[in-house]
Parts: C-alpha cells; structure tokens; sequence
C-alpha cells in the first residue's frame, strides 16, 4: 500500500482536520475487514414514509420517492446518526481495532451487526455495496470542493452510479454547525431529534461550551496545542479548517498556531516536525488525535516528547479530529478540554 499521507495530500489535498490520519505502517497492519458479514442493526429503523428530500452541504438536493431504508454510512456518520435511533445496512471507514473491538469512531454502534465494506483508507469493497441495494450513501467532506470522504476515487464513479450520496461538511466551520447539520439530516430520514435524550445531550453540550468558556476566560496565558503523532513525524494543527478547534477558539481557547508557510505542506492543516524538533512550539496542554491510525500518547517513546514541559506535568488529553457528529459525544469533548484548562499550571 502507499504511503498515505501521500495518498491523501494528492487524492483529497487535505488531511482529515488536523492529523495524519492513516499512515502507512498503521493502515497496513489494520488488514483487511471488508471480508467479514454482518446484518443489519434492528435498533431502529426510519419512521418517517413518503418521498424525501435534502439538500446537502456541497449544494446537492437528493430527491426519492420514499425515506432511505438501506443506508450505508461512513462509520463516523452511521455513529451519530445510530445516536438519533437511525440504522445503517452498511458502513465503511474506520469501524475495527486491530483486536476486533469498535473503533473509536463506532460510538455505540453493534459493529457485529452491519456489514464493513472498508476499515482502512482505500478499501471500498463495491460487490458488497451494490448487494446492499443502498438506498444513500452518506459521508462528510473535509474540503471546499465537497469530495467525499473516504470513498476511494479508484472507484467513486462506479459507487456513485448504484445510489445519490449526501454529504455533512466538517470543513473550515464549527462543531455546533456540523451538529445541527447532522441533526437536520437525522430528522429528516425519520429520527426523534425531540426526544429527552437527544435535548437532554444538546443541553450538556451547550453547558459545557459555557464551562469551556469561562475555563478559557479565567487562564487566558495558557497554550494549548493541537497534536498528532506518526512514527516520523508530529503534526502540530493550526485552528483554521478544523471543525473543533475553530469552536474551541471561538470559546476563547489560545492555540499553538504554526505560521501559514509552515502548514503549507500540510494542505492549509497542520505542520509536520521531525521528533528532534517537537519542542518547537511552547505550550501547557496537548491535546492528542485519538484516532486508531495515530500513536497514542502512552506508545510515544520518543525522549523528545517526554521532555516536554506539557507531558512532564501530566497535561496532555485526547482529542477527536473527526467527532462523531451528535450532541451526545460531543459533550465529552468539551468537557474534558474544560476540566483540563481550570486543573492546569502554565509550565511553558
């Protein structure tokens, strides 16, 4: 398999908000899912009957004459929407560890009960696809030109023919408008969006940007970085394009921000630094890409890292580059870069 972070800049131009997501070794150890079988998950189904209608976020309006019962998703989405009490028939993206447990980005989905077309970059098994009989595909975009994520170019158009896609943008916004975004596309195919739990996580959500707010407001002097780690390379994200960062920001958050020169390799998103110059940056608290295709903090061996005032306090959490798109999940996220600004010391 190529090098995907190659891959990725020449096929997207981007990389997936603010990491280096599917490197090469990783990606290749994954292996190959796609050939396991799974039925659909009987949680919960459209309610909802009569023609359907949406228009997504590149401008496409997908019209057909009934509420999409056979839907495959990205597994971020299938997550979110799985949140809504809508199922999927099918879903592609990361979905299994290594170990056969579901990916971070699976949420709460039963990953036995639908079937995985492709768990790593560029598998997109399509024979599997067209006996679905897909009714829609739905994905996000993380680009201005609205391509669809994780589905390979090698073999979009021949997707493209067995079914309308629609598309969630998770590009150059905030999470609370990709939220509401998700929230219109799950009312739509038949979710109870008015549900206690759903306005009851809404409500977390917004108390905890509040928290998150005045976490911000009360330690201004902290610095917070934005990180993702490869075998060669840290990655060190800038909070333009990214969908939580650009909120996190927008609460106050005072991120490391490479220069734009220097993020230029990285399609606009981040900058790349060779582990002997990952001090490069100062900063309190880092917040680290918790995806299956990065190193994680506790498997970093690098003497450099443990060096780092920031790692040397204790100050470093996860992050998710790619949120599952509900209410409910994102709470976390807030909450948990809150607790980290009001307990954290300035150590830069």
């Amino acid at each position: 398999m190529p090098n995907a972070r190659a891959t990725l800049l020449s096929r997207r131009g981007i990389l997936a908000a603010g990491g280096a997501l599917g490197l090469g070794a990783v990606l290749t150890a994954c292996g190959d899912d796609d050939k396991k079988s799974g039925g659909s998950d009987t949680k919960a189904s459209a309610k909802a009957s009569g023609p359907w209608t949406f228009k997504d976020d590149r401008g496409t309006t997908v019209k057909l004459d009934k509420v999409p019962a056979n839907i495959v998703a990205f597994t971020g989405v299938a997550a979110a929407l799985y949140d809504y009490g809508i199922s999927v028939k099918g879903v592609f993206g990361p979905t299994r560890t290594q170990d056969g447990k579901p990916d971070v980005q699976a949420g709460d989905m039963d990953i036995t009960k639908v079937k995985v077309l492709g768990n790593v970059w560029g598998q997109f098994n399509v024979e599997q696809y067209a006996a679905l009989a897909p009714d829609v595909l739905l994905t996000t975009t993380f680009d201005a030109a609205g391509t669809l994520w994780y589905v390979p170019d090698e073999s979009k158009d021949k997707i493209a023919k067995l079914a309308p896609s629609v598309a969630v943008s998770a590009y150059d916004r905030k999470l609370d408008v990709s939220l509401a975004r998700m929230l219109e596309l799950a009312k739509s195919l038949g979710g109870d969006v008015t549900s206690a739990k759903v306005t009851d996580a809404k409500k977390r959500f917004e108390e905890a940007s509040a928290r998150l707010r005045a976490a911000a407001k009360a330690k201004p002097n902290l610095k917070v970085l934005a990180g993702s780690a490869s075998q060669d390379l840290f990655y060190v994200s800038g909070s333009n394009l990214s969908l939580d960062l650009e909120y996190f920001k927008a609460l106050g958050v005072n991120f490391v921000e490479p220069s734009e020169k220097a993020k230029a390799e990285g399609g606009g998103w981040y900058e790349g630094l060779s582990w002997e110059n990952v001090d490069k940056y100062d900063a309190d608290i880092i917040i680290m890409d918790d995806r299956s295709a990065t190193i994680q903090p506790a498997d970093i061996t690098e003497g450099t890292w443990k060096k780092l005032p920031a790692v040397r306090a204790g100050q470093v959490i996860s992050r998710s580059p790619e949120p599952i798109l509900s209410y409910d999940k994102c709470v976390a996220l807030v909450e948990n870069l809150a607790a980290a600004l009001e307990m954290a010391k300035k150590v830069s």
